[in-house]
């Protein structure tokens, strides 16, 4: 089990539900939630949104391939993970579900509180388009790297990638498409 599983559920037990020796208790006030009231706070507030475990693996392998970078730079328009200045380069790391990565089997809309979960993930979806709009317009290429795509034998193919299109300074999709349809 792991440790933030294994929080929530002591947090659960020990602050919410005393005399309960097994998992999490339901809230009375809602009746299907697999938490005890207060206990869905304290599990949202686990979140991070930086030095998450994908962003470091990623982080890690560029490191090791010699690239040199900043992390959560304040000074570009959504604060970017990795920023590559050398190869003027901007790398998001994002979580499929809170990106609302679209056509991926791994992003389904929460089935309680639809109308919050569709306004907020939709708002961040926006964000996301607005700066890295921004970022462009400023001369920074900016490349997206998804949770999904960093999970099992997809992992190592997608880092690979991703250091060529750092160190060659091109979309390596992109050129991959264009000689296609070159006659």
């Amino acid at each position: 089990m792991n440790k933030a599983r294994a929080g929530v559920q002591w947090y659960a037990r020990t602050i919410h539900c005393p005399g309960d020796t097994g998992g999490v208790a339901q809230s009375p006030s809602h009746p299907e939630s697999p938490y005890a009231r207060g206990t869905r706070s304290y599990t949202m507030s686990r979140i991070r949104g930086k030095d998450t475990s994908i962003e470091k693996a990623v982080r890690s392998y560029l490191f090791a391939r010699g690239f040199r970078f900043r992390k959560n730079d304040k000074r570009y328009p959504g604060h970017p993970d990795i920023v590559l200045p050398k190869y003027r380069t901007i790398v998001f790391v994002n979580g499929c579900f809170w990106h609302m990565h679209e056509g991926c089997e791994s992003f389904h809309m929460p089935k309680s509180n639809v109308e919050f979960w569709t306004a907020k993930l939709t708002r961040n979806r926006d964000r996301d388009r607005r700066q890295h709009e921004q970022l462009r317009q400023m001369g920074w290429r900016v490349i997206d790297v998804w949770e999904c795509e960093l999970r099992g034998d997809a992992r190592e193919p997608r880092l690979e990638r991703l250091a060529r299109e750092i160190a060659e300074g091109t979309d390596v999709d992109d050129n991959a498409r264009d000689d296609e349809n070159q006659p």
